[in-house]
């Protein structure tokens, strides 16, 4: 029998070379070792946590056929060898730091079988404590809101996670560092799967900020300022154009992200919106759009999901895609941040930390944040003495958004325009339009005299330069995000807050859920992909234990599916180490922290109102429209009874 773990640090003599090189972190590969320790292998995940279910596989010889007992602690396991030569034993719990395993193997040959059919080699799985699990994205968060500096807390998260998952021990501390880099931020640029999803968004993003930085030199930036101002006359118009540009673009959040805090933001600027503010509609005109858009970049994505946790359900005859639809009105959270964006652009009514910032922009300073935190606009202004022609902005952006659309149609595929757009590659789409934007914003520049090939390139790096902190952020995120998941933080969540749920209470919990991963790694999209799996069975089992595997019942499995959607976007929409609160802090030249603590209020609010007026009565069997309806009178009474109108003046200043 043979355990398969983590490798251990290369030693002694790997650290002094370390530390005599300086210049370099040279450091070892987290790869699946075994010790020779029988005929068969036992594979466990790189991290365990105490109590809580794992998958465990053993990798038997290969003539080996028959059944094998896994003795964990107390329990035992069952399972058969299959054709492949390997035995799944699921929902494994661990009892302690250091349990003892040992296997039976009964079956043939018969000689690979224990005497007296006594336990084969025992050897001891190291776990961590569940609590752990969570404790990295919590230090980062907290350090973030207390220090106001994102890159050192992501940092400081990163290497606590590591350690965790290296070795809970002093050495532990130093390995955890030098897997910081090595292991962690590699395998958020570079994952195992051979994923390029990272690389493409550090990508388009470059070169979205290098046609940025491109329109902003050549004029073509200024004269949309000048078009804007000349309807947008005060903040309240301001704010209109912006949730307006934003909800315009809702076939894919990133897109979204990247366009429209870059193409208001000069128009706010002058008409003294905060770059809050303007962060906070770049944020809710993303990914709460674009998880509710029949057309969308999110479809695909959440409709397979769906299809995949539906596909074993017993007496479940519902269609991937009807339940999805079915969903739709029970997704209370987006559609009410939708809703309540509008309500304070087109009110001019603010709230909390948000009034408070609204009212400071009134005296010119337009953010909060300082130093790493507020976007770099070094470069980005117009050059002196030429023409300012709105054709030179315009024109790349459309070029943004038209290659980008018609992408999704040349790589997407199906009978329904839905289905074209749910299964294109959005990442190639996005690159593709991005590349093109920046060649025509050149040409442009060159040929009419503008700018010369030289003050082009200059102006496309600074547009570059302006985005390279967000590169870093967002590396770092996704590299705690990694280690987040190595340590099985969702399911350890999912343990602790998803015991003995009545069916009354099971919507409004499985959001809470949802959104307390979503706000803890960061994803929307990973937490989507961890939880409806466990969800949905989870609703059809109680549903028919308790005899609604019925109508009413799809009410609930529906408000469920929902939740989990919803949750995700919640805890994506108001986490300060999210990608996408990261791009539209960037794109608005706001700090990071500034937009969690301007936005967290709203989002709380919404996501309470949501949880208590619309998932609530939807456990009861409710529908969909009088949760709704009791959610956006609340909102109401929000705008009017809680939130202020900020003074305004009239003409941009």
């Amino acid at each position: 029998m043979t355990q398969d773990h983590s490798a251990r640090p290369a030693g002694v003599r790997a650290v002094a070379l370390t530390l005599l090189l300086a210049a370099c972190t040279l450091a070892w590969a987290t790869v699946a070792g075994a010790q020779d320790q029988g005929a068969f292998q036992l594979e466990t995940p790189s991290s365990v946590l105490t109590g809580i279910g794992a998958d465990v596989t053993v990798r038997a010889p290969a003539d080996a056929s028959g059944e094998l007992t896994l003795l964990v602690g107390d329990e035992r396991y069952t399972a058969t060898i299959g054709a492949d030569g390997s035995a799944g034993f699921s929902g494994v719990a661990f009892p302690s730091t250091e349990t003892a395993v040992s296997l039976q193997y009964q079956g043939e040959p018969a000689q690979l079988a224990q005497a007296g059919g006594t336990p084969a080699d025992t050897v001891t799985v190291q776990a961590i404590p569940g609590f752990l699990s969570i404790l990295a994205p919590i230090i980062a968060i907290g350090l973030a809101l207390l220090t106001r500096r994102v890159i050192p807390s992501l940092v400081a998260g990163v290497w606590v996670g590591a350690w965790f998952a290296a070795d809970l021990s002093l050495y532990g501390i130093w390995a955890g560092l030098l897997d910081v880099v090595d292991t962690w931020v590699l395998r958020a640029l570079v994952p195992a799967d051979g994923g390029t999803g990272h690389m493409s968004i550090l990508l388009f993003t470059m070169m979205i900020g290098g046609m940025v930085g491109i329109i902003y030199r050549n004029g073509g930036a200024q004269a949309i300022v000048d078009r804007l101002t000349g309807w947008a006359s005060n903040r309240r118009r301001g704010e209109i154009a912006s949730a307006g540009v934003g909800t315009a673009i809702f076939f894919d959040d990133y897109a979204s992200l990247l366009v429209t805090g870059n193409a208001v933001r000069p128009m706010t600027d002058r008409l003294r919106i905060s770059r809050e503010k303007l962060a906070y509609y770049v944020d809710t005109s993303a990914a709460p759009i674009a998880t509710l858009a029949l057309v969308s970049t999110w479809i695909g994505f959440q409709v397979g999901l769906i299809g995949d946790a539906t596909a074993g359900l017993e007496g479940f005859t519902g269609s991937a895609y009807g339940t999805f639809l079915g969903a739709l009105p029970y997704m209370f959270y987006p559609i009410l941040a939708f809703i309540f964006m509008w309500m304070l652009a087109v009110s001019g009514r603010d709230f909390g930390p948000m009034a408070r910032a609204q009212e400071r922009a009134l005296t010119g300073d337009l953010s909060e944040a300082r130093g790493e935190d507020q976007g770099a606009e070094e470069g980005l202004t117009a050059k002196q003495d030429i023409p300012h022609r709105a054709v030179n902005a315009v024109v790349p952006v459309l070029v943004l958004l038209g290659v980008t659309i018609a992408a999704l149609f040349v790589t997407g595929s199906g009978d329904t325009l839905t289905d074209i757009i749910g299964s294109a590659d959005s990442f190639s789409a996005l690159l593709w339009g991005s590349l093109l934007s920046v060649l025509v914003a050149g040409v442009l520049s060159v040929s009419q005299g503008v700018l010369s090939l030289g003050e082009t390139v200059e102006a496309w790096l600074a547009g570059i330069k302006s985005v390279l902190e967000v590169l870093v952020i967002l590396t770092l995120a996704w590299a705690l995000s990694a280690v987040t998941e190595d340590l099985q933080a969702a399911a350890y969540l999912a343990d602790v807050l998803g015991e003995a749920i009545p069916t009354w209470i099971l919507p409004a919990l499985v959001f809470v859920l949802a959104a307390a991963i979503a706000f803890a790694t960061g994803t929307s999209w990973g937490t989507m992909g961890i939880l409806l799996p466990l969800a949905v069975p989870l609703t059809w089992a109680i549903l028919g234990n308790q005899g609604m595997a019925n109508e009413a019942g799809m009410l609930v499995l529906h408000a469920s599916v929902a939740s989990v959607l919803a949750g995700a976007v919640w805890g994506d929409h108001t986490s300060p180490i999210s990608d996408t609160t990261v791009l539209a802090s960037a794109t608005s030249h706001c700090g990071v922290v500034e937009h969690a603590n301007t936005q967290l209020p709203y989002g709380l609010v919404v996501g309470a109102i949501a949880l208590v007026l619309g998932l609530l009565p939807a456990g009861f069997g409710a529908p969909w429209w009088v949760g709704l309806v009791l959610c956006i009178a609340a909102l109401f009474g929000v705008l009017y009874g809680v939130a202020r109108p900020i003074r305004e003046h009239s003409h941009a200043h």
